[in-house]
Parts: C-alpha cells; structure tokens; sequence
C-alpha cells in the first residue's frame, strides 16, 4: 500500500487540470493571509523588552525567516516563500505608517526598528536562500 493510500491525501497529479488550479490558487491565498496574519500579530506584539534589548522582535526574526522558508520548501519553490512574506511586508508597513489619528502600532524605536528592517530582511533572505524546482528562464521549450 501507498504512502498516499495510507494516509488518505491524493497526490496533486491526480487532481484534474480546472481543480488542480483551483486548489493552488487557493492554497497561495492562504499563505497570502498567513503572512498578513504574522504582520498584524507582530505588529502589536513586537514591543517586549528585556532591559533595554527588544527581545520579541528578535524573536519575530527568527519567525519571520522560518515561515516563509517552510512554506516555500513545502510548496516547491520561491513563490511559495514570497506570497507570506509580500503579506506580512504588506501588513507591517501599513501599520508603520501614521493614521489620521496619529496612531501607530509599530513605532520609532528600536524595537520596531529591529522588527521593521530585521524583518525586511529575513524575509528577503527566506525567498533568496528557498530552492526553486528551476527557472523559466533557463527551461528549453521545443528544443531536444
């Protein structure tokens, strides 16, 4: 018996060609709102200190490179690190920017400093160090 048969998950090649875009669309979706969700809880929660050194936004460092590196390996290539990581980037920055109000969740210390930029990066560091299956560019279309 199959590792799929036991296990009860159909392989994606035997999904049909409508359903099998249906389901990936879907699936990026989700990781779409994945990354929004870790930029709005991030954003409010990124402010714990211990003495003076942020350590919640460190911590969301180490977080914000490993979900967009997981989900890039589990989904088998860049694009599936770069739509968490263009959700969370989307959130953060939106709640950076000053509101009519005047409010902020994240603000101008170092610790939305760490979160802000440090997440930046490791976020551009998940998608740059994911495998990618090959690029489009390189693939010979008709040719032996």
């Amino acid at each position: 018996m199959t590792q799929e048969a036991q296990s009860g998950v159909e392989p994606a090649e035997n999904v049909p060609g409508p359903l099998a875009g249906a389901v990936t669309g879907a699936a990026y979706g989700v990781l779409f709102l994945l990354g929004v969700v870790l930029g709005v809880v991030g954003g409010f929660q990124h402010a714990w200190y211990a003495g003076e050194v942020p350590v919640a936004a460190i911590a969301w460092l180490a977080a914000l490179f490993a979900v967009p590196y997981a989900m890039g390996r589990l989904m088998g290539g860049k694009l599936g690190a770069l739509v968490p990581a263009a959700g969370w980037l989307l959130a953060s920055f939106l709640l950076a920017t000053p509101q009519r109000a005047g409010d902020l969740a994240i603000a101008g210390n170092s610790a939305g400093y760490w979160y802000l930029y440090g997440g930046a990066v490791a976020v551009a560091a998940a998608v740059v160090v994911t495998r990618s299956a090959g690029s489009w560019l390189l693939k010979s279309y008709g040719r032996p």
